[in-house]
């Protein structure tokens, strides 16, 4: 593989926060690689959700990457978020919905992981749908 094919193997990544509906701002997050199922992990690069819940700087993958590891530091947002004003709307939606009462037990999700397999000079959209209680991820366009 020749090291032009392997620069365009590349990244990128948004959330949406589905609690709100909204993108989620302010979300850092790291990004390694490995080369084959039992390489070690190799820090790649860091960014931070902009406003519109996407990172649009992450570098391209190294030639030989097999594999992909995405760390979201999702606690910080979830603290953060709960002092913004439109956590009262969020509030009184959950106060109409059968949804248990106990909810200040701090963030369930500290941090979101995603690894994936990648092949050479594709580009991957792994977009993070989340809430407090719960994430869902998928391979975007």
């Amino acid at each position: 593989m020749s090291s032009e094919t392997a620069a365009r193997t590349s990244v990128s990544t948004h959330i949406l926060d589905t609690s709100v509906g909204r993108p989620a701002e302010g979300v850092a997050l790291t990004l390694s690689v490995r080369s084959g199922s039992d390489g070690a992990w190799a820090a790649h690069g860091a960014s931070t959700t902009d406003a519109d819940g996407r990172c649009k700087d992450l570098p391209a993958l190294p030639e030989g990457t097999t594999h992909v590891r995405l760390d979201f530091a999702v606690e910080e947002y979830f603290v953060s978020h709960q002092h913004r004003a439109d956590h009262k709307a969020t509030q009184q939606a959950e106060e109409q919905q059968d949804a248990p009462r106990v909810r200040d037990s701090g963030v369930f999700f500290p941090e979101v992981a995603i690894t994936f397999a990648v092949m050479p000079g594709e580009h991957y959209h792994v977009p993070l749908l989340l809430n407090p209680f719960g994430y869902s991820v998928y391979r975007g366009s």
